[in-house]
This record gives C-alpha cells, structure tokens and sequence, in this order.
C-alpha cells in the first residue's frame, strides 16, 4: 500500500479497536522519514497495547510489515513505524503534554479528529 492508503487503512484499525481523537497529518514536505503520521489516543495503556498489536496483526495478514516498534520506558506512547506512516498511539495524559500537533502546526490533518462519544464507552 503506498502512504495515504496505508494511514487511511491504520485508522480504519484503530477506529475499530475504539482508539479516540484519530488525526492522519501528511507530512512528505516536513520531513524525509516518513510520508504520513497517524496519530490517537487511548484510555490507558493496555489499550495503546491492544491498539498497537491490533495494527501489527492486520498488516501482516495484508502483506504489509512494521519495521520497528517503540514503547520507550511505558506503553503510554508506542510509536510504530510502517514505512510511509508513522502511527502514535498515546494515553490522553501523554498526547496532552507532548501535543505533536502543536509541533507539527503546519500541517493540516488530512483525517478530521473522530472522538468516542460517552455512548460508545458502554
């Protein structure tokens, strides 16, 4: 898959695995690592978790790979790093404080912020 579709296909997961506030920022202008970062939020971290195994499963089972996996020091922010897309999966606590879209300002989310409405939590 190349970039837009790939971003667009991780969110799908993500949607599916209940993760909040999903923004997909193209990025091919700002930087050469990568072509999109898709970026959410998760309750707590064994969710980040589930998120992250989710995607990882689905890929594979689509012929598509994660070359590398970061979970720092805790799962409260995982980075997945697919190639074309770099997917942040934070903790609300985390994605408050680090705020990559404040850093990333010139970027326009291509992806419109999508949050679980309190209905959904049951």
């Amino acid at each position: 898959m190349e970039g837009k579709e790939l971003a667009n296909f991780i969110a799908r997961i993500i949607k599916e695995k209940k993760g909040d506030d999903i923004v997909i920022m193209n990025v091919k202008k700002l930087t050469v690592l990568t072509e999109y970062f898709v970026v959410c939020s998760s309750l707590v971290e064994e969710h980040s978790r589930s998120i992250a195994e989710e995607i990882g499963k689905q890929l594979k089972d689509s012929g598509e790979k994660i070359t590398n996996i970061d979970r720092g020091t805790s799962d409260s922010w995982i980075a997945l790093d697919c190639g074309n897309v770099i997917v942040h999966i934070m903790t609300e606590e985390k994605r408050k404080f680090y705020n990559l879209e404040r850093i990333w300002q010139e970027v326009e989310p291509e992806l419109s912020r999508k949050k679980r409405s309190k209905e959904n939590l049951d």
